[in-house]
């Protein structure tokens, strides 16, 4: 080894630098692998590359799309939800427009009911009363007629006579009955 170390230090070269047959065949190897690097890796990188690109460029702008389809259904959701709440707060004024419109009619059949039903009642009353009064008038006139013939002692039977002292005790009776009604 010695004898290397000699002879190297006789050529006077430097043993870390390579010799140019070595360089050259170093760059010619390189030079064939750039090459080949250059003309088959480097296009299938770049197609990965430019596939990989549009994938995510086509990603994107479906993902935009769908978002601006989603945004578009969102604006029709929600205008249609005002439609409906619109349209049901005017169902509901109508049904209570409805229900207050049917409360009138049957406040007004049922006060045209009770009217009818008062006036029957009178009408009722009135002829009950008449019928009272055109008995008790009978039934008066007939005990008058015999007070009349056990005070006076004789016979009242003229008809005109007897209807005649009838219709004198019953106004006075009348005139009797108002004067104590209107004196309470």
């Amino acid at each position: 080894m010695s004898g290397h170390i000699a002879i190297l230090a006789a050529e006077e070269q430097n043993p870390l630098i390579p010799a140019v047959y070595d360089i050259v065949w170093s760059i010619v190897a390189l030079a064939v692998v750039g090459l080949v690097f250059w003309k088959f890796v480097v296009p299938k990188f770049q197609e990965v590359l430019e596939r990989r690109t549009e994938e995510i460029e086509g990603g994107i702008a479906r993902a935009e799309a769908l978002q601006a389809d989603a945004r578009t259904a969102l604006e029709q959701y929600r205008a249609q939800l005002a439609e409906a709440r619109a349209e049901a707060g005017k169902i509901r004024e109508e049904a209570r427009s409805q229900g207050q419109q049917i409360i009138d009619e049957m406040k007004v059949q049922a006060q045209g009911e009770a009217d009818r039903i008062v006036a029957t009642g009178s009408t009722q009353l009135m002829a009950q009363r008449q019928g009272i009064v055109a008995d008790l008038r009978g039934d008066l006139g007939k005990t008058a007629v015999d007070l009349a013939e056990k005070i006076i002692g004789e016979s009242v039977s003229d008809d005109y006579k007897r209807s005649a002292t009838i219709d004198r005790f019953l106004e006075e009776l009348e005139g009797i009955s108002a004067n104590s009604v209107s004196g309470k």
